[in-house]
């Protein structure tokens, strides 16, 4: 099985950009979009072999999360069930047979941490989400969540200790996440690889020096270890400031 997910930025701007035709080479079985920016419908997006769940943030034109799957879900959740964090289109769940599918778009700290409060109270409120899903059945979380985890995750580590996605705080709630059952996948599989971000400014010419950020991830369940056959990122696919990540997963029922 075959999981994609991206940040794209702004959905519509990105069909202009060759976003189908990606869809259609990549060949996921389910395709996890953060920052969608839109409301279902607002765009003719021509995707016939998938089921289309869609979280749109009640502000138009920001945030957002869509899903695209080949693989009909038992059921589909919007939001964690708390209102003043359901209000901008940020988590979908969708149930499979084995396992929870979440696609999550974290909210920024934004510039001078005018978030960073609020981000803790999410950073708690959406862990106890996952752990009382993975209580039932494993998880597969995916998306941007807005935190380059440790020093590797990102190119320039020691002038950024103060801004938003490397926090002290930020990187601690992604340590107790991990630590309470689950995985990073990709650092699972590449602990030591320098240079393997998902995100890049659009200033100073920050792609084409790769001075970037892993914020994308794919977390699994830690009883999902054995299912992970890779995780990657695809770092040549441009259409946003992100790049898509990619996870494949075997033995697992559909």
């Amino acid at each position: 099985m075959k999981l994609i997910s991206w940040n794209v930025n702004g959905l519509r701007a990105n069909l202009n950009k060759g976003f189908i035709d990606f869809v259609c080479s990549a060949d996921s079985d389910i395709l996890s979009l953060q920052e969608t920016k839109m409301q279902k419908g607002q765009a003719e997006i021509d995707l016939p072999d998938y089921y289309e769940y869609w979280n749109s943030a009640e502000k138009r034109g920001y945030s957002g999360t869509a899903v695209f799957s080949k693989l009909k879900p038992l059921a589909s959740t919007l939001g964690i069930g708390i209102p003043e964090h359901d209000n901008e289109g940020r988590v979908i769940t969708l149930e499979y047979p084995s396992f929870y599918l979440v696609n999550c778009y974290t909210p920024n700290s934004q510039r001078g941490l005018a978030r960073l409060s609020y981000r803790m109270e999410w950073e708690d409120d959406f862990r106890t989400y996952i752990k009382e899903l993975d209580n039932k059945k494993p998880v597969v979380l995916c998306g941007d969540l807005n935190v380059a985890h440790q020093e590797i995750d990102l190119k320039n580590p020691q002038t950024n200790r103060l801004n938003a996605g490397f926090t002290n705080e930020e990187r601690a709630k992604m340590t107790e996440l991990l630590s309470s059952g689950f995985v990073d996948t990709f650092r699972h599989l590449n602990p030591d690889l320098t240079g393997a971000y998902t995100w890049w400014s659009y200033m100073f010419n920050a792609r084409e020096n790769n001075a970037g950020w892993r914020i994308d991830y794919f977390i699994v369940s830690e009883r999902l270890k054995a299912n992970v056959k890779d995780s990657f990122i695809l770092s040549d696919i441009y259409g946003s400031d992100h790049c898509p990540v990619g996870l494949i997963l075997e033995g697992l029922e559909v």
